[in-house]
């Protein structure tokens, strides 16, 4: 089934920290486990396909991921 192209964002109400990063279906509401894809945009910027398995619903989010410095 074909994924729809939206971008929505990552960021979600949850208070557990496990699970704070992962996204729930905007249609159905089910929880997202993996992505389906992955591509890096820039050196600090991932972008994730996500499916649901329950409606087949698809989007992409994006990641801004911080560098670490070692001393």
């Amino acid at each position: 089934m074909p994924a729809v192209a939206e971008i929505l964002s990552t960021v979600t109400s949850l208070p557990d920290p496990r699970g704070s990063e992962l996204p729930t279906c905007p249609v159905c509401a089910d929880s997202m486990i993996a992505a389906e894809a992955s591509a890096y945009l820039s050196d600090n910027l991932i972008s994730y396909l996500w499916t649901c398995d329950t409606c087949g619903y698809g989007f992409v989010t994006k990641h801004a991921t911080k560098r670490i410095r070692c001393n």
